[in-house]
Order: structure tokens, then sequence, then C-alpha cells
């Protein structure tokens, strides 16, 4: 899936290894996984990232960033949710542009009132003097570790708290004899992540969707990513198909993150973030549907049910918002557009032609 949740009960150390590995990562206290995210009714792709801890030294930047700092009282230890540091987290979204969860609680925990944990989670905390000035939480497993978040008082935005932060954490980890440090994803295109790219950027990976394999970032394509792609190849499809003269039309599918819902989460909808739509509407309750999958580099001529119509109707003519789809069969799949094309061709257009020569016969 390129969307989906999961609410275990516990998650062993190499248990979260393997998630990690395969691009899941924490959110309070369920596992997530996602390549796509909506900002403001734009999609963009997300990029995981790690960091290999055997490779990882700090640059001459990280290192004078560790010196300006050395003044303030560092510490790591087992996590804990205090008011001390529920206050800093509410500073600290004072002076962001961008949205954070409602509470320190909710981000580490969600709904539940327990504070138990399924992750075995540590703290850093920074003081000045006797101010709590940064903070920030990270889950360790077998081999591997994952950031899960940094705040800082806006007071001291100068220090450059968050990087500082993460670069502790990494070498705490490197210390331990840890392989791996995941801090979640970047999204080009979107700046507020951007900041991650600056972490050991010799030692730093990414997950390459289509091989689903790590690979050093200096060989990511800025240029295409995989909702590019996407978007490349179904457009590339329409030409096609307006050369048969076929009417095709790219959807954006407002739901495709709706696996991460915990009310839909055991459904397995359909989470193509892009579709293409050539056909006339003939059955309300299904759907059929075009889409490229970056993971096989193919295309799919899928067969949707509709499982749930969205009462709030939807004002952008590009975004398809009628209901939610869940794959009920594939009808056929290509690895050109013109391949497809042609088989498209020989079933839509002998309808288009009976029903045309039904049209004449009324006339007569």
């Amino acid at each position: 899936m390129f969307a989906e949740a999961k609410y275990p009960e516990k998650i062993d150390p190499e248990e979260l290894d393997n998630y990690l590995e395969q691009g899941w990562f924490r959110m309070d206290q369920t596992i997530f996984t996602t390549n796509f995210l909506n900002v403001n009714n734009k999609i963009f792709s997300a990029i995981w990232l790690r960091v290999e801890l055997q490779d990882f030294a700090p640059s001459k930047t990280q290192q004078k960033l560790l010196k300006q700092n050395a003044r303030f009282q560092v510490s790591i230890q087992k996590a804990s949710l205090t008011e001390e540091k529920e206050s800093l987290f509410a500073r600290y979204k004072q002076g962001i542009s961008f949205e954070a969860s409602s509470s320190l609680r909710y981000l580490l925990y969600g709904n539940s009132s327990d504070t138990k944990s399924i992750y075995d989670t540590y703290e850093i905390t920074m003081y000045d003097g006797d101010v709590l000035i940064a903070a920030g939480f990270f889950d360790i497993g077998g081999r591997s570790a994952a950031g899960i978040n940094s705040f800082y008082d806006p007071a001291y935005k100068k220090y450059s708290l968050g990087k500082f932060l993460i670069y502790q954490k990494m070498i705490y980890c490197q210390q331990l004899g840890l392989q791996y440090f995941y801090p979640g994803y970047f999204v080009p295109g979107y700046s507020v992540f951007d900041y991650k790219l600056d972490v050991g950027k010799k030692s730093l990976q990414y997950l390459q969707v289509h091989t689903q394999q790590w690979a050093p970032i200096e060989e990511f394509e800025h240029q295409l990513t995989p909702y590019q792609q996407m978007q490349f190849q179904l457009q590339l499809l329409r030409t096609a198909l307006n050369e048969m003269r076929i009417d095709g039309k790219i959807w954006q599918y407002k739901f495709f993150d709706a696996n991460l819902y915990p009310d839909f989460a055991e459904l397995q909808l359909f989470d193509f973030p892009l579709f293409l739509d050539c056909f006339e509407a003939s059955n309300p309750n299904i759907i059929p549907v075009i889409v490229y999958d970056i993971r096989d580099q193919r295309y799919h001529w899928l067969h949707c049910r509709a499982v749930g119509k969205n009462s709030i109707p939807e004002i952008m003519p590009s975004i398809y918002a009628a209901y939610l789809l869940k794959i009920e069969s594939e009808i056929f799949s290509a690895e050109t557009p013109l391949e497809l094309a042609g088989v498209l061709n020989a079933r839509i257009m002998p309808v288009s032609h009976e029903i045309s020569n039904e049209n004449m016969s009324a006339l007569s």
C-alpha cells in the first residue's frame, strides 16, 4: 500500500527495525507509512530518509554548532511527559509556520488516556541554567533508531537547536553501536522538511519507491519525484488516447490517504493519488480507472467499487471526491501507453459506434 497504518499492542526492537527499513514511522502509538502528502490540495511525494551511522561524522558546520552550544546542559534518558515539556512545546508552536500536534501528549500517545508506550522511547533535554530550552524524543530498536521530534524555545532560535538535537541523538545512537538513524521523510518542493537533507549528508540515504532499496541521497532526482512520474506517465497515456479520439481526464484523488485513519484501516482502500478516467459511466457502483504504478512501472486498468459517498461537494474540478474507492479487480496492465491505449481503443470505440448507430436509426 502507498498509505497504511497498523495498531500493534507492542513493537519489539527487531520489529521496529524492519518497519523503519521498509519506510514506516511512528505516529503516536501506531505505526504508518505513506508515499504522498496533501498540502492545501496540492500533492507532494514523501521521501523516507536514513543515516548510515557507521559512516557518520559531524561536518565542519555541525562541529561549529556543537561547539557553539557547549555551554548548555544536555542529557539523554528514558522519556517522560511533564508539564515543563508541555509548556515548552506550546511556546515552540507559537514560533513555527507549519501545523504541529495539538499537544506533546497527543503527539506521543494520541487520544489514549494511558501513557504506556509500545516503543522504547528516549528523550534529550537541554537546559540553560535551570530553564528548559529544548527537548526531543526518539525511539530505539535493535540496530536502529527513529527521531520522533525536536522542539525548542523560540527565544533561542538563533542557536539552531532543532538541528543540534538531531546531531546529539545521532551521536548518542552511534555510541550505542546502532547502524541506522531514521529522521523521517523530506518532501521535494515543500521546504518545511528540507533541514533533514543537511543531516549527515555524506551518509544520508533515501528509500527508492520503485525498487524498495536504499540509495545515496545524491542519486535522488528532485526534478522527477514519484508523484511527478505518475503525472508524466498518465499524461503520455492521455495524449495517446486523444490521438485515437478518446477523451481522458486525469483526476487527483482526494482520499488517497484514507487508510491512515482508524475507521478505514482494515479496508485497504484505493490509495493512488492520481488516476485517469476515459470511460462512460454505466454502473454507479463500479468506477473504472487507469493508474500508473511506479513500483512495477506499469499501467493498470482497474475496476474500483464505491464504498462510501462523500456528503461534502468538492468545488475544485480537478479533484475526484465523490466516493471512497476500493479496488475490485484488474482488467488489464501494460508497460507502455501505446499498448494500453490500443486495448482501450478496441474496447471503448466499438461501444461508441454502437451508440452512434442506434441514434442514427432513431432519427431515421
